[in-house]
């Protein structure tokens, strides 16, 4: 049986920064490959077989969060739900070893890490499979030709719906007034309700919300986060 075909996808975002500390690169070599959620790449397993969460995370529930930045809300998440399994994607390398030192400090040992594109894991996640997921400030791509490079498309929709039980709760924050008019406009195309009765229901953070340094920015700089929730129809 020949394997799948692997197909084009562009990555448009950044996949590195400024130069890593030491402490940094220790991290990653050190850390990264034990918390590895299993053979996600196109290399290690070109015939996409399914990963193993049983085996990573026994019988607790698994949560995704896609682009978690520098780790903040992952590993307050983690710390605060020991009997969650929750997998982080991320490719922006420094976002993820700056993560792996919230690990070492938090003692957290209920996460696992993709540092690569959400896309290449999607692939590989059994159907059905995830109670949850947060899509918590991406990259808002203001210029509207760029708005098809927005994590809220079909190309990022459709897997993400596969992936999720049905009744999973789909969490997006964004200080971007036109990446919610985008986000409320695609996300019921895909298999979604948008659970908001009132204003509060998005104006207020969720109740188990960290705020992270990019929301504080945000807030610094004049702009109203949003706080949406959507259910797995």
């Amino acid at each position: 049986m020949n394997d799948p075909v692997r197909p084009r996808r562009n990555f448009y975002g950044r996949l590195k920064g400024k130069a890593l500390k030491k402490s940094q690169k220790a991290y990653l070599d050190e850390d990264l490959g034990a918390l590895s959620p299993g053979a996600v790449s196109w290399e290690e397993n070109p015939a996409r077989a399914p990963l193993d969460l049983p085996g990573l995370f026994g019988d607790r529930p698994v949560w995704l969060e896609i682009g978690f930045g520098g780790g903040e809300h992952l590993v307050h998440q983690a710390a605060a739900n020991p009997d969650v399994g929750i997998i982080g994607c991320e490719p922006y390398i420094n976002g993820v070893a700056m993560l792996l030192g919230r690990i070492r400090r938090a003692g957290v040992s209920n996460l696992a890490v993709h540092p690569g594109d959400a896309r290449d894991l999607f692939d590989v996640l059994p159907e059905a499979s995830v109670a949850r997921a947060f899509l918590l400030y991406p990259d808002p791509w203001p210029k509207a030709r760029h708005h098809r490079r927005r994590f809220v498309t079909e190309e990022h929709l459709v897997p993400l719906a596969r992936v999720l039980k049905p009744g999973a709760i789909f969490r997006v924050a964004t200080d971007i007034e036109d990446y919610v008019r985008q986000t409320l406009e695609e996300v019921p195309k895909f298999g979604f309700e948008w659970l908001a009765e009132g204003p509060e229901d998005w104006r207020a953070p969720w109740e188990d919300w960290l705020s992270t340094r990019y929301e504080q920015k945000a807030l610094r700089e004049g702009r109203r986060p949003h706080y949406l929730t959507f259910r797995r129809t």
